[in-house]
């Protein structure tokens, strides 16, 4: 998890309302680029004839509506190359359209016919996503569901992305998720046109991909001890406490899940992170630490072994890779390898995030690199490896991407950049001509708490509203050099797939209407109303998701008296909040807020429960006033 500039994901809310809303909400997310909706509506007939050219790259097309349409609404779909009677069209185009590229669509609902018009199969792939959200929310179902009017609305839509790579990174390093539930989560994603999957497979806590050349890596590093409670305040496991808990995935279930999402249109970026956050390698291997005792080191299980506070990270136990061991580079050269024959994606992602430096500043092999390469500083030792590691991805025919912090103290002259401290390490990649992802923490860290309250504690917050403010293109930079943007995943505080859905979702939908539609298109009360659309195909789904943005937002000052004077904020317009002191739990009969209540002199707990009209719609919520208290400045 990233642990500098707390401050900026703090920051407080405003509301976001650019471009005009629409008239008529089709519910549609991302945003398309132009919409005209018209009279009257399709019916799905019970047998529904799909023309579509046989040609390979649209197989996966066809595979997924037929899943979709039969599951769900119990329709069968048969093909044909040629029908004039088909229900739904499939067309690639002959003559390239140039404004919608090549994930871009057409798609026309008459009464009679969809019909479905890209460049290339991707964007009949996208043309499907937006026609299931035009369908009930019940074509999201797991099984066959009766009694529903399976009708679109008639309308033209023409649709592309502002940004290539639109992504969600999915750490599997700190908790591991199976192959299954990794598939799910592409499940997710496309239906809102994300292509990117970044998968953490790498750090402190676990190795999860085989390198069979390194098989201690997996044997070895894939495994802790199970803890369950606050991560990173987990007591030491005792040395007779089983490591059982974790796992990997074999080259085998890799090449399984790069096909699976080949065939949703998503590419898959694996980060192998180095040369901090290295913990579980040195344990695997221990020759590849600077320290003595790395051969006493265990695998981390959430107990404290980082002092994040102060300006720079130290470390309690030495997790990095030492860049004076030439070891280490035969080792990340076999790893890249493998990793490069598995991945087809151009990208090697390969960390270089919050490496503490306090066992370099004393190991004698650093300081003898140092005199050796005239390097001044430890950040130039971490350059340093940065460029020989460069050199290593680049060898395998594969692009080299970081974090920002491979910048300091030079960075590689081929170095992608992926901005999370914000998005000034982004704008000075740029500047220097390098390609630049931005994923910073102010927008687009899912692993922050949604709301005040009711969430996982964890020291950040990014509500949705504020999540739905990423623009990924600085004023100051060539737009060309930013290839989009992602949110990112952390799961220290998220043990299963169901929390890793909730921390995703709905914020994740924010980030992929930042990605694909057109920046003018963003309107945050119009973006909230096709949210809540989207609740309900995500109930039918049996996918999890957050409804934080019910709950209010809360600050306080202290008045003359030293109580406390509260400040209730809802982010969704046009709900009403209703409050209790005495302990008990309010209704719609409780005194309504209005304007910044003083909080009664004993009184310990607020609760509040935010309503639409006559209908509780936000969770109860119960904020001790001395935790209230403590935010007062």
């Amino acid at each position: 998890m990233k642990k500098i500039f707390l401050l900026l994901a703090c920051c407080s809310l405003h509301f976001l309302s650019f471009g005009q809303a629409p008239a008529n909400n089709l519910g549609i997310i991302p945003e398309p680029v132009k919409v005209t909706k018209k009279v009257g509506s399709f019916t799905l007939p019970k047998i529904v004839i799909l023309e579509a050219a046989s040609q390979p790259e649209v197989t996966p097309v066809i595979a997924y509506l037929k899943s979709k349409l039969s599951t769900a609404a119990g329709t069968a779909v048969a093909v044909k190359s040629v029908a004039p009677s088909a229900s739904i069209k499939f067309v690639l185009n002959k003559k390239n359209d140039p404004l919608i590229g090549a994930e871009g669509y057409s798609l026309s609902v008459t009464a009679k016919k969809v019909t479905i018009r890209a460049n290339e199969a991707a964007g009949l792939f996208y043309g499907v996503q937006t026609f299931m959200q035009l369908l009930p929310k019940e074509i999201e179902s797991k099984e066959y569901t009766k009694g529903i009017k399976w009708t679109a609305p008639c309308v033209d839509i023409t649709d592309y992305p502002r940004f290539a790579w639109r992504g969600l990174m999915f750490d599997v390093a700190r908790h591991f998720f199976t192959k299954p539930e990794v598939k799910q989560y592409i499940d997710a994603m496309v239906k809102y046109k994300l292509n990117l999957l970044h998968l953490h497979l790498t750090d402190d806590e676990g190795w999860r991909v085989e390198i069979k050349s390194l098989p201690r890596l997996t044997t070895v590093g894939a495994y802790n001890v199970k803890k369950v409670g606050q991560f990173g305040t987990f007591t030491a496991p005792a040395a007779d406490e089983p490591r059982t808990y974790g796992g990997f995935y074999t080259q085998e279930d890799i090449k399984e899940l790069v096909q699976y999402a080949k065939d949703r249109f998503v590419n898959i970026l694996p980060e192998i992170d180095v040369p901090g956050h290295s913990l579980a390698a040195v344990v695997a291997y221990p020759d590849l630490s600077c320290t003595p005792g790395a051969d006493k080191y265990v695998v981390n299980s959430g107990e404290p072994f980082m002092n994040w506070n102060g300006p720079h990270n130290t470390a309690i136990v030495d997790n990095t890779l030492c860049p004076a061991n030439e070891n280490v580079y035969a080792f990340l050269d076999k790893v890249v390898t493998e990793v490069a024959q598995l991945f087809p994606f151009p990208y090697i992602h390969m960390g270089g995030d919050e490496c503490a430096k306090n066992f370099w500043e004393q190991s004698e092999a650093i300081k003898a690199l140092m005199a050796k390469e005239n390097l001044k500083t430890q950040q130039e030792v971490q350059a340093y490896f940065e460029k020989r590691l460069e050199k290593i991805v680049e060898s395998k025919g594969k692009k080299f991407m970081g974090w920002d912090e491979i910048l300091e103290g030079g960075l590689g002259p081929n170095a992608a950049v992926m901005s999370w401290r914000g998005i000034k390490g982004g704008i000075e990649a740029a500047k220097m001509g390098h390609d630049v992802v931005m994923s910073p923490t102010t927008f687009a860290y899912l692993d922050y708490m949604q709301s005040d309250v009711n969430e996982t504690k964890v020291y950040a917050k990014l509500r949705l509203s504020k999540a739905y403010e990423f623009e990924p293109v600085p004023d100051s930079v060539d737009a060309k050099l930013i290839k989009g943007g992602q949110a990112n995943l952390w799961t220290e505080q998220v043990y299963n797939i169901r929390q890793a859905e909730y921390m995703t979702w709905p914020r994740g939908m924010a980030i992929a209407e930042s990605v694909w539609s057109p920046k003018d298109k963003k309107n945050w009360n119009y973006f909230f109303g096709k949210v809540e659309k989207q609740f309900g195909r995500f109930d039918e789904a049996e996918i999890k998701y957050a409804p934080s943005a019910y709950d209010p937002s809360f600050s306080a000052t202290r008045n003359a008296d030293g109580t406390l004077k509260v400040t209730v904020t809802n982010e969704v317009a046009g709900l009403d909040t209703y409050y209790s002191f005495d302990n008990s739990f309010p209704d719609n009969f409780y005194p309504k807020y209005t304007t910044p209540i003083d909080a009664p002199k004993d009184a310990t707990t607020l609760r509040v429960i935010t309503y639409r009209g006559k209908t509780p719609i936000g969770r109860m919520v119960s904020l001790p006033l001395v935790d209230l208290g403590k935010k007062v400045k």
